[in-house]
């Protein structure tokens, strides 16, 4: 291979290795959200339940506790609004699952690659399926997100085969 192919097959092999590192980076993150954000959910939904119910019981009612169970029950509850409230608007959940899938897809991929003979590489093509490959999942990404239909490069694709078209 020339010294320009070799360069190439380099930059292609570092691409890969870069998006699968950072799938599977973001879905660890995901991941870590998604738990602690379950995990409070559970919790201060308990909480929430256990002193409201000893708050209007009689027990407490006569304790230095008393006020706080009645203020903190509210207190409680609205934190659990705002961590479901993240948890529904950062979907980490779906996130972390669609993160791991992709860095598979990726792997996938790359090892199609790396088990074809590095002289028979077509690096123009490989370049080209690792690109549509990272914008399509880069589209659907915030498809998934944020509930956008067409993309701003599908609505560029049609308008250029209706203006070749005539």
């Amino acid at each position: 291979m020339t010294n320009e192919k070799v360069e190439m097959d380099k930059h292609i092999n570092d691409r890969y290795k870069d998006a699968i590192n950072y799938y599977w980076k973001t879905s660890k993150s995901n991941k870590k959200w998604y738990k602690l954000t379950r995990s409070f959910t559970v919790i201060l939904g308990s909480l929430v339940t256990l002193i409201s119910s000893l708050s209007s019981s009689k027990l407490i009612e006569n304790t230095p506790f008393g006020d706080f169970f009645v203020i903190g029950t509210p207190v409680i509850a609205a934190c659990l609004t705002i961590i479901a409230g993240f948890s529904q608007s950062f979907q980490w959940g779906s996130t972390w699952q669609n993160m791991v899938l992709t860095a598979q897809l990726l792997q996938k991929e790359y090892d199609r690659y790396l088990v074809t003979i590095p002289s028979e590489r077509d690096l123009f093509n490989e370049a080209d399926i690792l690109n549509k490959f990272l914008i399509k999942e880069t589209e659907s990404f915030f498809e998934r997100m944020l509930g956008v239909g067409k993309s701003k490069i599908e609505i560029e694709k049609e308008t250029e085969h209706a203006e070749q078209n005539g």
